[in-house]
Protein backbone atom coordinates (compact mmCIF):
# COMPACT_ATOMS: atom_id res chain seq x y z
CA UNK A 1 0.00 0.00 0.00
CA UNK A 2 2.61 2.51 0.97
CA UNK A 3 4.41 1.99 -2.63
CA UNK A 4 1.21 2.55 -4.47
CA UNK A 5 0.57 5.94 -2.72
CA UNK A 6 4.24 6.76 -3.65
CA UNK A 7 4.21 5.32 -7.12
CA UNK A 8 1.17 8.01 -7.61
CA UNK A 9 2.87 11.19 -6.25
CA UNK A 10 5.90 10.20 -8.38
CA UNK A 11 3.52 10.01 -11.58
CA UNK A 12 1.64 13.06 -10.08
CA UNK A 13 5.68 15.05 -9.66
CA UNK A 14 6.27 13.88 -13.15
CA UNK A 15 2.90 14.79 -15.09
CA UNK A 16 3.46 18.66 -12.88
CA UNK A 17 7.21 18.54 -14.14
CA UNK A 18 6.03 18.15 -17.39
CA UNK A 19 3.53 20.58 -17.42
CA UNK A 20 5.62 22.99 -15.76
CA UNK A 21 8.38 22.55 -18.71
CA UNK A 22 5.88 23.46 -21.19
CA UNK A 23 4.61 26.44 -19.55
CA UNK A 24 8.50 27.64 -19.40
CA UNK A 25 9.16 27.02 -23.18
CA UNK A 26 6.26 28.93 -24.16
CA UNK A 27 7.14 31.75 -21.93
CA UNK A 28 10.26 31.51 -23.29
CA UNK A 29 9.19 31.43 -26.92
CA UNK A 30 6.86 34.34 -26.22
CA UNK A 31 9.63 36.32 -24.71
CA UNK A 32 11.59 35.40 -27.86
CA UNK A 33 8.64 36.73 -30.08
CA UNK A 34 8.39 39.97 -27.80
CA UNK A 35 12.19 40.75 -28.50
CA UNK A 36 11.74 39.95 -32.30
CA UNK A 37 8.30 42.67 -32.33
CA UNK A 38 10.69 45.05 -30.22
CA UNK A 39 13.33 44.93 -32.77
CA UNK A 40 10.76 45.40 -35.78
CA UNK A 41 9.93 48.70 -34.34
CA UNK A 42 13.01 49.90 -33.45
CA UNK A 43 14.42 48.65 -37.04
CA UNK A 44 11.44 50.32 -38.65
CA UNK A 45 12.09 53.74 -37.02
CA UNK A 46 15.38 54.00 -37.10
CA UNK A 47 15.68 53.36 -40.82
CA UNK A 48 13.01 55.82 -41.64
CA UNK A 49 15.37 58.35 -39.57
CA UNK A 50 18.59 56.88 -41.31
CA UNK A 51 16.92 57.42 -45.06
CA UNK A 52 15.70 61.11 -43.65
CA UNK A 53 18.78 62.04 -42.83
CA UNK A 54 21.25 60.61 -45.72
CA UNK A 55 18.68 62.00 -48.12
CA UNK A 56 18.89 65.16 -46.95
CA UNK A 57 22.58 65.23 -46.99
CA UNK A 58 22.13 63.99 -50.51
CA UNK A 59 20.07 67.02 -51.53
CA UNK A 60 22.98 69.18 -49.89
CA UNK A 61 25.75 67.60 -52.02
CA UNK A 62 24.82 67.77 -55.78
CA UNK A 63 26.19 63.92 -57.70
CA UNK A 64 25.20 61.85 -54.95
CA UNK A 65 22.77 58.64 -55.74
CA UNK A 66 20.31 58.01 -52.82
CA UNK A 67 19.49 54.51 -52.26
CA UNK A 68 17.03 52.72 -49.86
CA UNK A 69 19.06 49.31 -48.80
CA UNK A 70 16.52 46.73 -47.50
CA UNK A 71 18.97 42.83 -47.51
CA UNK A 72 20.62 40.04 -45.75
CA UNK A 73 22.94 42.61 -44.29
CA UNK A 74 20.28 45.22 -42.84
CA UNK A 75 18.25 48.50 -43.33
CA UNK A 76 19.21 51.60 -43.68
CA UNK A 77 19.91 53.85 -46.70
CA UNK A 78 23.14 54.65 -48.85
CA UNK A 79 24.47 57.87 -50.26
CA UNK A 80 27.59 57.05 -53.34
CA UNK A 81 28.95 59.45 -55.81
CA UNK A 82 31.85 58.90 -58.38
CA UNK A 83 33.72 61.75 -59.40
CA UNK A 84 36.38 61.84 -62.25
CA UNK A 85 39.19 63.49 -61.66
CA UNK A 86 40.80 65.25 -65.01
CA UNK A 87 44.25 67.40 -64.98
CA UNK A 88 45.53 68.60 -67.72
CA UNK A 89 43.56 66.49 -70.73
CA UNK A 90 44.72 63.42 -68.51
CA UNK A 91 42.95 61.72 -66.59
CA UNK A 92 43.51 60.79 -63.19
CA UNK A 93 41.69 58.41 -61.09
CA UNK A 94 37.71 57.90 -59.98
CA UNK A 95 36.91 59.27 -56.14
CA UNK A 96 34.48 57.10 -54.67
CA UNK A 97 32.75 58.38 -51.91
CA UNK A 98 29.89 56.96 -50.08
CA UNK A 99 27.80 56.95 -46.52
CA UNK A 100 25.94 53.88 -45.19
CA UNK A 101 23.76 53.23 -42.20
CA UNK A 102 22.23 49.95 -41.31
CA UNK A 103 20.18 48.66 -38.67
CA UNK A 104 21.28 45.08 -38.48
CA UNK A 105 19.29 42.08 -38.43
CA UNK A 106 17.31 40.59 -35.37
CA UNK A 107 19.98 37.70 -33.92
CA UNK A 108 20.47 35.42 -30.94
CA UNK A 109 22.35 38.20 -29.14
CA UNK A 110 18.89 40.21 -28.37
CA UNK A 111 20.30 43.49 -29.32
CA UNK A 112 19.15 46.33 -31.86
CA UNK A 113 22.90 47.64 -33.95
CA UNK A 114 23.61 50.61 -35.63
CA UNK A 115 26.63 50.34 -38.33
CA UNK A 116 27.61 53.36 -40.57
CA UNK A 117 30.67 53.25 -42.91
CA UNK A 118 31.87 56.40 -44.72
CA UNK A 119 33.98 56.72 -47.58
CA UNK A 120 35.24 60.37 -48.92
CA UNK A 121 37.28 60.29 -52.31
CA UNK A 122 38.54 56.47 -51.87
CA UNK A 123 39.31 56.72 -47.88
CA UNK A 124 37.37 55.23 -45.44
CA UNK A 125 36.97 58.43 -42.86
CA UNK A 126 33.82 56.73 -40.91
CA UNK A 127 33.24 53.41 -39.41
CA UNK A 128 31.14 52.84 -36.47
CA UNK A 129 28.67 50.94 -34.34
CA UNK A 130 26.19 51.38 -32.08
CA UNK A 131 24.18 48.78 -30.02
CA UNK A 132 22.10 48.37 -26.86
CA UNK A 133 20.36 45.49 -25.38
CA UNK A 134 16.45 45.22 -27.04
CA UNK A 135 14.98 45.04 -23.43
CA UNK A 136 17.10 48.45 -22.66
CA UNK A 137 16.56 50.29 -26.32
CA UNK A 138 16.76 53.98 -26.05
CA UNK A 139 15.73 55.01 -29.20
CA UNK A 140 16.26 58.58 -28.80
CA UNK A 141 19.81 58.60 -28.42
CA UNK A 142 19.79 56.26 -31.64
CA UNK A 143 18.44 58.96 -33.51
CA UNK A 144 21.11 61.64 -31.75
CA UNK A 145 23.47 59.13 -33.12
CA UNK A 146 22.55 58.79 -36.78
CA UNK A 147 21.95 62.66 -36.50
CA UNK A 148 25.64 62.82 -35.23
CA UNK A 149 27.89 60.63 -37.45
CA UNK A 150 25.62 62.28 -41.15
CA UNK A 151 26.70 65.51 -39.72
CA UNK A 152 29.97 64.56 -39.49
CA UNK A 153 30.33 62.61 -42.52
CA UNK A 154 28.94 66.01 -44.04
CA UNK A 155 31.53 68.13 -42.31
CA UNK A 156 34.33 65.80 -43.82
CA UNK A 157 33.10 65.38 -46.77
CA UNK A 158 32.69 69.69 -47.34
CA UNK A 159 36.51 70.02 -45.93
CA UNK A 160 37.80 67.66 -48.76
CA UNK A 161 35.75 69.21 -51.52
Amino acid sequence: MEFDKRLKHAIHRGQHARAQSGREAAEHAATADELRNIHSGLRIELSEQVEHCLRKLSEHFPGFQFQTVVGEEGWGARITRDDLNVRRNRRDANAYSRMEMLIRPFSDAHIVELTAKGTIRNKETIRRSHYQFLSEADIDSFKEMIDLWVLEYAEQYAATE
